[in-house]
């Protein structure tokens, strides 16, 4: 553990740990968020980020900016826990095996875990990717809300739907040509989501 971001970003560098866990706001040369973008920069190591103050704002850049997730206290330790089990169980998860899913211009590939756009390298952190790959594995098929929060992230967040939004805003932002348009990640308002296998069909959904 470190007291001080500096020398937590130091640590990472030093003894790569499977997990960081972090606050939101510190004291220091750089504060959690600051943390992210650096450790970010260098490593898809799963990060939480804690907030004694949380904010809807603070929580989106949170996400943006590659955490895996934002906790806002008070929070039962117990929350914490499942949380952190979560995030370690889909880190461990790998492809059965090597495949390669297109959908129109969006590619991945499940042995490398990198996607591309109009072959251009698009980067996804670990939640972001494994959110993804759920509706890839089922294209043109909604996806209910519910099924990608348990299969995604674990029954403890299953009723977490602005988490679920806030993420696939995110994707869009990263694979969508007019993200405020999306033709390959629509929605079906109140039920879920689904991937567009010919994103140049015309779909009902936005």
């Amino acid at each position: 553990s470190a007291n001080k971001p500096d020398r937590a970003l130091q640590l990472v560098t030093e003894e790569i740990p499977i997990l960081v866990i972090t606050e939101a706001r510190l004291d220091g040369t750089l504060d959690g968020f600051g943390l992210l973008h650096d450790i970010r920069e260098i490593s898809n190591i799963p990060m939480i980020l804690l907030s004694d103050r949380p904010t809807t704002d603070d929580e989106l850049r949170a996400l943006e900016n590659g955490a895996d997730d934002y906790l806002p206290k008070p929070f039962d330790s117990r929350i914490l826990l499942a949380r952190v089990k979560s995030i370690l169980r889909r880190s461990k998860n790998t492809p059965a095996a090597p495949e390669i899913i297109q959908c129109g211009s969006l590619t991945i590939n499940q042995v490398s875990r990198q996607v591309s756009v109009d072959e251009v390298a698009v980067y996804l952190t670990e939640t972001e990717y494994n959110l993804l790959l759920e509706l890839a594995k089922h294209p043109d098929q909604v996806m209910l809300h519910e099924q990608l929060l348990r299969e995604v992230w674990g029954p403890e967040y299953r009723h977490e739907l602005d988490y679920l939004r806030s993420y696939v805003h995110i994707l869009r932002k990263k694979l969508e040509k007019t993200p405020s348009q999306p033709v390959l990640i629509v929605s079906l308002s109140g039920i879920g989501y689904k991937l567009v296998s010919n994103p140049s069909i015309k779909t009902k959904g936005k």
